[in-house]
C-alpha cells in the first residue's frame, strides 16, 4: 500500500503514527521488548495517550530473527496462520542480548540486530555477526508505524477490487468498508544496486526492483499482474531475505513508492517479518525452508513426460489409447497419462466418477493402458462441487461447504453452475472429500492435478472453525493441496505421493509439483512461464512445470518445438493445451516429422539425465535449493547473473538457454566464468564470461555443462527416467582444473537413498574417477578435457575405478 504522495506529501487523510523513540527495553532468555513511543518524548505530559508500538525482537532458529510490530493487543485470536518449522526442527540460535547506553544488540548466530535507543533516532540494523559495520539492511527513523488510512485509498486493493469482493454473485452485499483502515507498516533498506527476487510466482519481471506486489492470491493467466502463487517472502542480493509471517494480504511495495525502501503493509494490528541471513543466497532459501517446510521429494518416475488430453478437447478410451500408441511408435515414451476434467460428466465437477458414456469400465481401461504402456495415471481435480454433481447434496446435508454468515452456502456461477466451495477446516468435510480421493486410487489413479484454489470467498462468509475469511483466501490452498497430498502418502507410502498444483502460499512446497497455469500460445507466453518458475523457485519451491505449446489457442509449430526442449529441461514436463492436442504429430507433416523426432531427442536426453536430475531433487528435499533455478542462485557474485530471466541452471552443472525465436535468427546467452562443454557436441567449449549469440535450430537446444563437474547420465532409448542406476551408469567428467576434486551422488531411485557416491579427482595430470561410498557396477567415466586431444575419452570402470592421464 502506498501512503505517500511523493517525497513530502501524505495521501489526504492519512494519519501516521511513527515510531520514534525507545522508552523502554527489557531483554529476556527469548529476546528484547521495546515500548516506542509515536512521539517526542519531553516530559511526563508526553506519555499520556498513544499510539505506542509494542515491539518485539526474536529467534526461531539460528540466522533468523524476528520483528513484531504490534499496536493493540487485546484482539480475539485468529485461526489459519502458517505453520512454522513443519518438517525440520528449529536449528537452536544460541541468543544472546546486549545493552549499551545507545543500542541494544540481539544476536542469533551469524545475524544481529541493533536497536538505537538514541531518544528521536528509533531503528534497528540487522548486520552480520562477524561484520557489524555491514549492514543488511535497517528499519530507520519513521519506518515502523500504526496508519489510519482512509478507505477511499484501499478500495483499489487486490483484496477490494477483485472478483470474490465485487462480484453480485460472489458478495451480494457488495464492498462495504469503514471510513478508516488500520494499517501496520514496516519499511525495510533497500539499498544502491540491491536487487530483490522472489514473493510467489510473478509473471512480470524477476527481479521486483519497482514492482508494487499484492500476496493475495487471484486466477489471472500469466499475461497479467496476478498470481496463483502468492508468498510473502522475498530474496536479496545482499545475502538476507524477509519472511512476512501473515496468511492474509500483504502488500509489497518493492522501490515503488520509496524508492530505497521495500515497504511491508497489511491490515491489521500486529505484524511480523522474519530477517534471514545468507549469507549465501541458497543459505537464505535452506534457512527459509527450515522455517516455513522443506519441498517434498516427488517420486521418480514423476520425472518423465506427462501427457494431457487436454482441456476442452473430445476424448474417450480409444482417443486416450491412440495417442499413447502414437507417443510410443514416435519413441515419446509417456510416463504418465493425465485425464483433464472431462473425465466427468459436463456440468457435474466435481463428482469424482468417470463419464459412464466415455468410459464405461474405468477400472479395466486404467489398468489396461497401464500393463500396456507402462504410465501412471493423473485425474483432475478441484475443490469445487456443482450444483449439478450428485454430491452437491451429500456436502449440503454434511456441512462441508463454506457458508455465507447468514448460514447459506456460499455459490456462484463461476466455473460450474452453483458450486458451492468445500470448507476443509471442517474434520468431517476432509474425511467426505478424502474418501471420494481414496476410492479413486482403488480404481487406479496415481495422482492428482490440483487445479484451482485462488478464487476462495473471504468477504461475508464463514468457515467452520471459525477462521477468519481473510486469512483464508490465501492459506485456503494449503489445506486443500495438504490434504489431498496426504491422502496419496497415506496409501502410497512416503516420497511416493505427487500432485499437479496450480495454487499456493508460503509453505506450499511441501506438496509438489506446482505448474504455471493458464499461458498463451505465444513467444511472449513462453518467456512469462519461465519468469514465473524462477520467481517461484526463488520463492523456497523445489519443482516447477508449465504448459508445452502454451494453453490458450493453437500453438504454431516452431513455438511449439522450442517449448518442448524447453519443457523437457524443465523439472517436470507436460503437454497439454485447452481447445488442442499437444501430441507433437499435430505439427508434423507427410514429409517432415522433426517435431515428433525432437520431442523423442529432448525427452531421451532427460531420461539419462535422470541420476543428475533426481540427485538434484532430492538435494531440494534436504536443502531447499531449487532443481531448476535462478543462475544467480550459482553465481551470486557475477552480477551479469542477477538480471538473467531467459536461461537458468538445471542443477549446480547445467546451463539451460531456452530459444524463443525462430531457427533463421539470433539467440543470445550468458555463460558464467570458467570453461563449459555442450551437453550435445563436446567439441564445443566456452570460455566464459561471455555472450553467445547463435542461430539454432529447432531440435537443438543450448545446453552447457560447467567445469569441474561429474555428471551422471545413462545410455539412450532408456524410454524411462526410473530406470536401474546400477546398469550402464555413465559418468562425465567436465575440464576438471589441476587439483580440483569434485563429488557426484548416484541415488537409490526410491526416496533419499543413495546408491553411491563417485569422487573425479585431478593430481598432477592425473585423473581419476571412484566409488567412495556404497557400490556401482557395470558402470564407465569419460573424459571431456581440452588437453586430451580428440576431448573424449571413455574408460570401463574396474575395481580401483577409472582414471586417464593428460
Amino acid at each position: 500500500m502506498k501512503f505517500t504522495d511523493g517525497l513530502w506529501l501524505l495521501k489526504d487523510g492519512v494519519k501516521p503514527a511513527f515510531g520514534l523513540t525507545v522508552t523502554d527495553v527489557q531483554t529476556h532468555d527469548s529476546g528484547v521488548d521495546l515500548r516506542v513511543a509515536t512521539r517526542p518524548i519531553r516530559h511526563r505530559g508526553d506519555t499520556l495517550g498513544g499510539p505506542l508500538l509494542f515491539v518485539n525482537l526474536n529467534s526461531p532458529s539460528e540466522g533468523i530473527i524476528g520483528l513484531k510490530v504490534k499496536h493493540f493487543g487485546g484482539l480475539a485470536p485468529q485461526k489459519a496462520d502458517f505453520e512454522l518449522f513443519p518438517d525440520v526442527p528449529p536449528t537452536p540460535p544460541n541468543l544472546s542480548t546486549s545493552k549499551n547506553p545507545t543500542s541494544t544488540t540481539i544476536t542469533s548466530g551469524p545475524l544481529s540486530a541493533v536497536v538505537s535507543t538514541v531518544p528521536g533516532q528509533y531503528g534497528i540494523d540487522f548486520v552480520p555477526t562477524s561484520d557489524p559495520k555491514h549492514i543488511l539492511t535497517f528499519a530507520g527513523p519513521k519506518s515502523q508505524a500504526v496508519v489510519n488510512l482512509p478507505s477511499k485509498w484501499a478500495a483499489m486493493s487486490a483484496s477490494n477490487a477483485g472478483v470474490m469482493a465485487t462480484d453480485v454473485s460472489a458478495n451480494p452485499a457488495g464492498v462495504s468498508l469503514p471510513e478508516f483502515l488500520r494499517y501496520i507498516l514496516i519499511e525495510l533498506n533497500l539499498a544502491g544496486g540491491e536487487l530483490i527476487y522472489g514473493a510467489g510466482e510473478g509473471f512480470g519481471g524477476v527481479v521486483k526492483n519497482g514492482q508494487a506486489i499484492s500476496v493475495w492470491n487471484r486466477d489471472g493467466g500469466t499475461s497479467s499482474e496476478q498470481q496463483y502463487k502468492s508468498v510473502p517472502f522475498y530474496l536479496s542480493s545482499r545475502g538476507y531475505g524477509v519472511f512476512v509471517n501473515h496468511p492474509g494480504e500483504v502488500e509489497l511495495e518493492v522501490g515503488s513508492e520509496k524508492m530505497s525502501r521495500v515497504g511491508i503493509s497489511v491490515v491489521g494490528e500486529e505484524l511480523e517479518v522474519f530477517v534471514i541471513y545468507g549469507p549465501t543466497p541458497k543459505e537464505v532459501l535452506r534457512r527459509y525452508t527450515q522455517l516455513t517446510g522443506r519441498p517434498g521429494l516427488p517420486p521418480l518416475w514423476t520425472f518423465g513426460l506427462w501427457l494431457s488430453t487436454s482441456f476442452l478437447t473430445d476424448y474417450d478410451e480409444k482417443t486416450v489409447s491412440g495417442f499413447l500408441q502414437g507417443m510410443r511408435d514416435r519413441k515419446c515414451d509417456v510416463r504418465v497419462m493425465h485425464f483433464d476434467c472431462f473425465w466427468m460428466k459436463q456440468y457435474e465437477w466435481c463428482n469424482f466418477t468417470f463419464d459412464p458414456d466415455m468410459f464405461p469400465n474405468p477400472a479395466e481401461y486404467l489398468r489396461s493402458i497401464k500393463e500396456k504402456f507402462g504410465v501412471r495415471v493423473c485425474v483432475w481435480i478441484n475443490s469445487y462441487i456443482s450444483q449439478g454433481s450428485s454430491l452437491f447434496q451429500e456436502g449440503l446435508e454434511g456441512g462441508y461447504f463454506i457458508k455465507r454468515t447468514n448460514g447459506d452456502v456460499w455459490q456462484w456461477d463461476q466455473w460450474q453452475p452453483g458450486l458451492a466451495v468445500v470448507d476443509f477446516t471442517n474434520p468431517a468435510a476432509c474425511k467426505w472429500y478424502g474418501d471420494k480421493l481414496r476410492a479413486l486410487l482403488d480404481l487406479g489413479v496415481d495422482c492428482f492435478k490440483t487445479d484451482f484454489g485462488e478464487r476462495i470467498p473471504h468477504a461475508n462468509v464463514k468457515y467452520f472453525d471459525g477462521s477468519d475469511p481473510y486469512k483464508m483466501h490465501n492459506y485456503y490452498t494449503q489445506l486443500y493441496n495438504k490434504l489431498v497430498f496426504n491422502v496419496l502418502q497415506e496409501r502410497l507410502g512416503e516420497h511416493e505421493a505427487v500432485l499437479f498444483a496450480r495454487s499456493a502460499t508460503a509453505g506450499g512446497q511441501r506438496f509438489p509439483v506446482h505448474w504455471g497455469g493458464d499461458c498463451e500460445s505465444t513467444w511472449e507466453a513462453m518467456s512469462e512461464t519461465l519468469r514465473g518458475n524462477l520467481s517461484l523457485t526463488l520463492s523456497g519451491f523445489g519443482f516447477a512445470s508449465h504448459d508445452i505449446g502454451g494453453f490458450e489457442g493453437h500453438p504454431p509449430r516452431e513455438i511449439y518445438m522450442r517449448w518442448c526442449a524447453y519443457g523437457a529441461f524443465s523439472s517436470h514436463t507436460r503437454l497439454h493445451g485447452s481447445a488442442s492436442y499437444r501430441v507433437p504429430w499435430n505439427y508434423d507433416t507427410e514429409n517432415d516429422t522433426s517435431a515428433s523426432k525432437a520431442l523423442a531427442k529432448f525427452i531421451d536426453a532427460k531420461h539419462r539425465l535422470s541420476p543428475y536430475i533426481y540427485a538434484a531433487a532430492i538435494e531440494a528435499h534436504e536443502t531447499g535449493v531449487p532443481v531448476q533455478r535462478h543462475t544467480m542462485l550459482e553465481f551470486p557474485a557475477d552480477r551479469t547473473t542477477l538480471h538473467l530471466d531467459q536461461q537458468f541452471m538445471l542443477g549446480q552443472s547445467l546451463l539451460v538457454a531456452p530459444v524463443f525465436t525462430t531457427d533463421d535468427r539470433d539467440t543470445e546467452y550468458y555463460v558464467p566464468a570458467g570453461k563449459w562443454t555442450s551437453f550435445w557436441d563436446s567439441s564445443k567449449v566456452v570460455q566464459g564470461p561471455s555472450w553467445v549469440k547463435e542461430k539454432v535450430a529447432y531440435d537443438d537446444l543450448p545446453v552447457l555443462v560447467r567445469e569441474n563437474s561429474l555428471l551422471l547420465v545413462g545410455k539412450s532409448g532408456l524410454g524411462k527416467p526410473d530406470w536401474d542406476f546400477n546398469d550402464g551408469l555413465e559418468a562425465r567428467v567436465y575440464e576438471l582444473s589441476e587439483g580440483a576434486s569434485v563429488e557426484a551422488v548416484v541415488p537409490g531411485g526410491k526416496s533419499t537413498e543413495k546408491a553411491a557416491t563417485l569422487k573425479a579427482e585431478r593430481k598432477d595430470g592425473k585423473v581419476t574417477v571412484k566409488v567412495v561410498n556404497g557400490s556401482l557396477k557395470g558402470w564407465s567415466a569419460t573424459l571431456f578435457a581440452q588437453g586430451s586431444g580428440s576431448h573424449l575419452s571413455t574408460v570401463t570402470a574396474g575395481d580401483d575405478g577409472a582414471s586417464f592421464t593428460l
